[in-house]
């Protein structure tokens, strides 16, 4: 399988949930990387890096920022591949500026955005699957063995409370 998520974080801040997401990608065996650009600092250099990604085989993008989080919305600006924002949870609206940010993208410019903070970036690893899972047989497998396993440890859990 050569399915590739590029995972671009805003700032070193954002690496906690970057690896959070990426835990979940590796996990259902999907291959990422780990980039850090500003849409503000660096916005040539996201540029090119979304070039060079696509030329590679970048299938989905996942962006992760803070505060002015503009990061997916740039993205997705230069790409028509899925653009996965995950808000930031930091500053001292605690990701709530970042929603707002991520989410408001203009007609035409799409951005998937999915909860703030670390639900968030599990929930992006567990997206860019469903989304890859239409190309890729073995991802859907993988997602449809992740959801039966769940699904026992909710019923082992209640089986150990009716027992007690």
């Amino acid at each position: 399988m050569t399915a590739k998520v590029s995972i671009i974080i805003g700032s070193e801040s954002d690496l906690d949930l970057a690896n959070k997401c990426g835990d979940v990608l590796k996990t259902i065996n999907i291959d990422y990387s780990i980039n850090v650009f500003s849409a503000h600092r660096t916005p040539d250099l996201l540029h090119d890096h979304i070039q060079r990604s696509e030329e590679g085989g970048t299938e989905i993008y996942i962006a992760i920022a803070g505060l002015a989080a503009h990061l997916a919305g740039s993205i997705a600006s230069k790409t028509v591949k899925p653009v996965i924002g995950i808000p930031g949870d930091g500053g001292p609206l605690n990701g709530f500026d970042s929603l707002l940010s991520t989410v408001q993208m203009p007609k035409g410019i799409p951005v998937a955005t999915v909860a703030v903070g670390s639900a968030g970036a599990a929930n992006a690893g567990y997206l860019a699957a469903q989304i890859l899972s239409l190309k890729y047989k073995e991802i859907a497998e993988s997602l449809i063995s992740i959801r039966e396993s769940n699904k026992k440890q909710v019923q082992e859990t209640n089986k150990k409370l009716s027992d007690s």
